[in-house]
């Protein structure tokens, strides 16, 4: 695992070992960041389940100017806080908690934080045939909270398992989705905004 693009291209990332950690994949990241393009410049960052910090430091190599990341694991996060520190990013940028992400939501939303872009990638949820999804992808979409995170002409992004079928909430209209090999990732608005937003297509 590496950062692909910016200013910390190239750095390899350490990833914890074992069958329960899936680091979203160089392929799908690059397809991601070069839809986002000069979206993330000046960007205000919410990074969910942030692992060892793939997608977040991603997002800070190519722009983002601060970020929150989430992530329950401390195991997780001591390798998110390496990563970081052998990036040569701004460490001052990132506020990184080791908490339950839908615990920390009402936290944020109290504080009155907004974010320009969402970006989870969370562990897959199982094949729903004939059932809604129960996956942590759905839980997100399903949030009451979330949506008000997400500063006008923002977009969130969320990965999942292509086995994994999702309903998008009235709470959400989705913008477009890219697949990849069994990944799928969903760019999403608020339904509300008036303001116009950059297309996330290249």
């Amino acid at each position: 695992m590496r950062i692909i693009g910016g200013l910390a291209a190239g750095r390899l990332l350490k990833v914890p070992e074992g069958l329960g950690v899936r680091p979203t994949p160089d392929k799908v990241k690059l397809a991601v960041f070069n839809s986002l393009g000069a979206f993330l410049d000046g960007a205000r960052v919410l990074d969910l389940f942030a692992g060892s910090g793939a997608l977040g430091l991603e997002c800070l190599s190519r722009g983002a100017r601060e970020m929150v990341s989430i992530e329950k694991s401390e195991k997780h996060a001591r390798f998110f806080r390496q990563n970081l520190g052998a990036s040569g990013l701004p460490e001052t940028a990132v506020n990184l908690r080791v908490q339950d992400v839908f615990v920390v939501f009402p936290q944020l939303a109290q504080s009155g934080r907004q974010f320009d872009l969402i970006i989870a990638d969370p562990p897959y949820g199982e094949k729903n045939v004939g059932r809604r999804s129960t996956s942590l992808a759905q839980l997100l979409l399903d949030d009451i909270v979330l949506p008000g995170l997400l500063a006008p002409g923002g977009l969130f992004v969320v990965g999942h398992t292509k086995r994994d079928t999702l309903e998008i909430p009235a709470t959400w209209k989705e913008r477009k989705d890219m697949r990849h090999g069994d990944t799928v990732m969903r760019f999403l608005v608020r339904p509300a905004d008036r303001v116009p937003t950059p297309d996330p297509t290249p």
